[in-house]
């Protein structure tokens, strides 16, 4: 199950179509019945959140912060945590990576949930990225 939360006036967000399109990338991970929040913030908010919880200046793409602080199991009906876009940085990278906002927002959304489950790019010698581009694939981003 995906919930949808958008904190910001200046894109509008298509809640349903990204419900079923967490809900359908929740499926291709390695976990059951698992649910998750996307929340779609401003610049503002994402650079406050970036500095707080990361310790960066400026606004960034996506955040993921997991509901547990273990390592992810492979469990039933978990709550993986929630996955923070910010709207305008989503459409910036659109149009410089010459995408549509909604591929740059499926991709940030996939990129969210990887991590949420785990996975660190910074870290894994390129596991993450090899497996988000084989689910990009499969989900067809």
């Amino acid at each position: 199950m995906i919930e949808i939360v958008n904190r910001q006036r200046k894109l509008p967000i298509a809640a349903a179509r990204w419900e079923t399109f967490g809900a359908k990338a929740l499926r291709v991970l390695p976990v059951k019945n698992a649910s998750a929040t996307l929340v779609f913030v401003s610049d503002r908010t994402m650079a406050e959140l970036n500095r707080r919880w990361r310790g960066q200046r400026g606004t960034t793409d996506v955040l993921s912060f997991p509901a547990a602080q273990d390592k992810f199991e492979k469990s039933e009906g978990l709550n993986l945590g929630d996955v923070v876009i910010s709207a305008e940085q989503a459409a910036r990278q659109a149009k410089q990576n010459k995408l549509s906002l909604n591929t740059e927002i499926a991709q940030l959304i996939l990129h969210g949930l990887l991590h949420l489950c785990g996975y660190d790019h910074a870290t894994d010698k390129g596991e993450m990225n090899r497996l988000e581009l084989r689910l990009r694939h499969k989900l067809g981003i």
